[in-house]
């Protein structure tokens, strides 16, 4: 693919994104997505197919690529409570590190909160494989009697405390009157995990009458440095 092609791909994908966070999936058209990016009509069935597929492709591309994030990396003999640690790291990093256009962060609040008939691809383009790895992490920590229910409650919890600190939370810097700006990517990483663990009977309670209920880190390696081995 020349650059110029890669150029034009690349005004369809932000074109589209604009009008798809805009207007909503299935009031967006593709005459106007081709008129914001300055390409013929054709552009879209030439590089996506469809106005669906370009659709997946625009929040694969909000997502920071256009594969979606890439799934946590470690050894093979890690123990489940690094695997969680670096899962619930990697995914709060991704939304601290968050950067572009407004439209990113407006097009996936719209797919939460109106779901598309693109909604199955996206799912299965992005959200399941990492819903599968934290299932696989989960059945190692887990009894064998667990019912699968409360493993999909189990795990909707632990992706639901990150996506609290989506864009570092503006409601929690104004409920702690700035103290939320203190935590790291590292420091949340480590509460949500220790909380996790404690609350599946891997870890001292948090807040247990007489202990202290800090939240002491994880004595795990970070995303960085599992990278490194």
């Amino acid at each position: 693919m020349s650059s110029r092609n890669g150029d034009t791909r690349t005004r369809l994908l932000e074109a589209a994104g604009e009008v798809f966070a805009e207007k909503g999936y299935r009031a967006a058209t593709i005459r106007e997505i081709c008129r914001r990016a300055g390409a013929n009509v054709a552009a879209v069935n030439y590089y996506f197919g469809d106005k669906k597929a370009l659709y997946v492709a625009v929040v694969g591309y909000a997502h920071g690529s256009q594969t979606g994030l890439p799934l946590p990396h470690w050894p093979e003999d890690a123990p489940a409570e690094q695997r969680l640690r670096l899962f619930i790291e990697q995914t709060l990093a991704a939304h601290f590190e968050e950067k572009g256009p407004p439209w990113k962060a407006q097009l996936m609040l719209r797919e939460l909160t109106e779901p598309t008939e693109a909604c199955v691809a996206l799912v299965d383009a992005f959200v399941r494989p990492r819903a599968m790895l934290l299932q696989r992490i989960l059945n190692d920590l887990l009894p064998p009697e667990t019912s699968q229910t409360d493993r999909f409650l189990i795990a909707f919890s632990i992706v639901g405390q990150c996506l609290f600190h989506r864009a570092k939370n503006p409601v929690a810097e104004l409920l702690t009157n700035g103290l939320y700006r203190q935590f790291d990517v590292r420091r949340l990483a480590d509460h949500i995990t220790r909380f996790t663990l404690a609350a599946l009977g891997w870890a001292e309670p948090l807040g247990r009458r007489g202990q202290p209920g800090g939240t002491a880190p994880i004595a795990t390696p970070t995303l960085a440095e599992s990278r490194r081995e």
